[in-house]
This record gives C-alpha cells, structure tokens and sequence, in this order.
C-alpha cells in the first residue's frame, strides 16, 4: 500500500495524525486542494486502511492509571491453540493497553497500565500470572515517559512514492 502514497496523502495523512478534528475544509486547505477531491483522498485512504481509525489521546495520569508497566511473558508452548487461547485471555483485560508477540527469549510484550502499585500486584496475581499456558512474566515499570502514546509515525520521512 505505501507505494501507492503520493505526497498529498502523505500530507494528509499527517494533518489528520496531527489533529482528526480538522474540517473538511482546513484540510482540504493544508493540502492545496478543493474540498471533494480531498474528500475523496480520505476516503480512499481509509478504504485502502492507511487510515484505520479516529481516536481520542487519553492521559492516563488524569484518569488515574499512574502505573505503567511493560511485561515480558514467556509460554509453555507455542502451537496454534495455546497460543490463541493466551491471545484471547489477554485481549480481555482491558489494563493491557497494547500486546505485541515479539521474538527473541520472550513471546510477548504486554503494556499494562493500573492505578496503583497495589493495583498492579493484585492484576499481576490474579490475572497475569494465571493466563494460559504462562511459563514466567518479567515487569519493567515505566519511571518516566519521553514520548508517550504510539507517537505519531514519521509520515515526512516515509517521501512521497510519487511526483505528484
């Protein structure tokens, strides 16, 4: 798919990770078109899953989740339905933010947030360690966050595929 990005989508896009609540018009403005033709990018754009989505950027802090943690997990197995089973129990726990299979000595990278270090440790007994087929979990706390998120991607450096 990126191939296929010229630098007005690129622009676009950037515009719209920037701020999702530009108008039609601010952003039909910031990529020097009219407003249908860039209506149509967009759209296109979120058919073809450039796009995937409009979200709001939540703090954590000001909704009380001050832990954050990162967590290595190891399983027994990794076949198709112990790793599903694994995959499905995590999805369900909504203090993991993000879940990631990674390589290298670990399986998984979970981002879990808690209000508390009590909190953490009570989600650490009584759901993590009790997931599927876990061999062993390693926490990391976050002592201080640089660059929050999910960042923007860096659509500047991506170039435009294209001269258009």
């Amino acid at each position: 798919m990126h191939g296929e990005l010229d630098r007005i989508d690129l622009q676009l896009v950037e515009a719209l990770q920037d701020n999702a609540r530009l108008t039609s018009g601010e952003l039909a403005q910031r990529a020097h078109l009219s407003q249908s033709p860039c209506w149509r990018r967009v759209k296109r754009l979120e058919d073809d899953g450039v796009i995937s989505g409009y979200h709001a950027l939540l703090n954590r802090r000001a909704l009380g989740f001050g832990v954050m943690a990162f967590v290595m997990v190891g399983i027994d197995h990794q076949n198709e339905i112990a790793s599903r089973a694994f995959e499905e129990a995590v999805c369900a726990i909504p203090e993991v933010v993000m879940f990631h299979g990674i390589s290298g000595p670990e399986d998984f990278l979970l981002v879990v947030v808690a209000k508390d270090l009590d909190a953490y440790s009570d989600l650490l007994q009584r759901k993590l360690h009790r997931l599927p087929g876990v061999r062993h979990a390693h926490t990391y706390f976050s002592l201080q966050e640089f660059k929050g998120q999910m960042g923007g991607l860096p659509v500047g450096a991506a170039g435009p595929a294209s001269g258009a």
